[in-house]
């Protein structure tokens, strides 16, 4: 039974390997395409000072890059300076008190749940052209 399904193992990975892979097809008549697009140069802040909001209650941006951060349910790098136990010592922002309520709005001394994982709601800054064009302007 066992020689059975090694066998039928390797016939399915093969066949994933007959046809051109899903990132190169195009939606248009399963045409493969020649060459992958080219990786755009993205230019990243430098680590600055915290940059304005366009909004009421936007979040804040990340002045810094986050690349190689790892948040995951047994750690969060972003805590290792932003904490609150941290931030005097680092210098960073720290973290809001709204980030310690539960969605049932009690207090507590960790993080909430639904605030844990910082790049849901905040993101690096680029300093670059937008790629699709918008008429958005910042509230004053």
């Amino acid at each position: 039974m066992k020689f059975l399904l090694v066998i039928l193992l390797i016939l399915f990975n093969h066949s994933l390997y007959a046809e051109p892979s899903a990132a190169q097809q195009t939606l248009e008549n399963n045409a493969v395409l020649k060459e992958l697009s080219p990786v755009p140069d993205l230019k990243k802040w430098a680590d600055t000072e915290p940059q304005p909001r366009n909004y009421p209650q936007q979040p804040p941006i990340i002045p810094h890059t986050t690349k190689g951060y790892v948040i995951n349910l047994k750690f969060n790098k972003c805590l290792t300076c932003h904490s609150k136990d941290n931030a005097g010592l680092s210098g960073a922002t720290p973290v809001s008190l709204t980030h310690y309520f539960n969605r049932d709005g009690v207090v507590s001394t960790k993080i909430a749940g639904r605030r844990y994982f910082c790049v849901q709601c905040h993101v690096p800054q680029i300093d670059g052209e937008a790629w699709i064009s918008n008429d958005f302007q910042p509230t004053k």
